[in-house]
């Protein structure tokens, strides 16, 4: 056989092997919150049991297919489609319509964390789980590892570096300004949060010095206080969730419970130093992009009154 027909020949197998042998798609590891998980290709069905997470893939412009049945925050609603699978509530996954679903990953974190357990065996799952101590630095770290999953890393370093610049503008606006307690509003009841809170980025990342030098932080009512303490402390700022307008139950229930003649002589209250921040991104979607940005630009007013 002459040169010319050897590589003629060669070129012949090449074609024949390049049609015969199908695309491996590429493995990966992804490190989370609970363990390994490891996932092939980039995911094309994905389901969400948490709307931070949902936050973040919509930030990222990643399609969803499922998404929780309840709690779904205003600030968001125009970005879920009302055919999305329905997939339980935020503690409570339906994991038969899970199973059903045949989706690429499932992600879980904080209210749906538990039912890693479950569905791990059902779906590649991840839980993008975030520590109240570091928000912010969780938030970006769960925009990385969705960079990487769904190879879209520049979009994801982009997002990084606005809430970086956020975060940067927010120091020099308060620095200067005083001390500052997060009041948190439930069902009547006045309370505290502190540096492990869903929203301590305000003390920990953003560096605005506590008025309190210890607060017992509550999963959903903070370190319960009462006005007379309020009062005693007095606050050059307060930042306000109110829990029940995050859970849908009573707009403006934080308001009017504040409308109160002892709170109404604290150094905030009379400097009109008081920042309502977003209930349900405060509550529901606290580490989540467009959250954390939203409240970042209200605490950011705040301080540029």
């Amino acid at each position: 056989m002459n040169l010319a027909h050897t590589a003629m020949f060669a070129a012949l197998v090449a074609g024949a092997l390049s049609f015969t042998l199908p695309a491996i798609a590429q493995e990966k590891a992804i490190v989370h919150a609970q363990g390994e998980t490891t996932i092939s290709g980039v995911p094309a069905k994905v389901l969400v049991q948490d709307w931070a997470t949902f936050d973040n893939l919509a930030a990222l412009d990643i399609a969803v297919a499922g998404v929780p049945s309840s709690n779904v925050p205003g600030y968001l609603a125009d970005q879920v489609p009302a055919d999305l699978l329905q997939l339980g509530s935020l503690f409570e996954p339906d994991f038969e319509g899970i199973a059903a679903a045949q989706a690429d990953v499932y992600f879980v974190a904080a209210r749906s964390a538990a039912a890693y357990a479950t569905a791990k065996d059902i779906v590649p799952t991840i839980d993008l789980s975030v520590n109240n101590d570091a928000v912010i630095a969780g938030l970006e770290k769960n925009l990385t590892i969705l960079g990487d999953i769904f190879d879209v890393q520049p979009k994801a370093a982009e997002l990084i570096a606005a809430l970086d610049a956020k975060v940067a503008a927010v120091k020099a606006a308060a620095a200067g300004k005083g001390n500052a307690l997060v009041l948190v509003t439930n069902a009547g009841k006045l309370g505290v949060y502190g540096p492990d809170s869903r929203v301590s980025w305000i003390y920990n990342e953003v560096g605005i010095p506590s008025a309190l030098a210890q607060v017992k932080d509550g999963d959903h009512g903070g370190d319960a206080v009462t006005f007379e303490f309020l009062l005693e402390v007095n606050p050059d700022w307060v930042f306000v969730v109110d829990r029940d307008a995050g859970t849908g139950e009573n707009n403006g229930a934080a308001a009017a419970l504040l409308d109160n003649e002892l709170f109404n002589q604290t150094t905030a209250a009379q400097n009109g130093q008081i920042v309502y921040l977003d209930p349900q991104a405060a509550y529901i979607t606290m580490n989540g992009y467009s959250a954390v940005s939203l409240m970042l630009d209200q605490v950011l007013a705040g301080f540029q009154k």
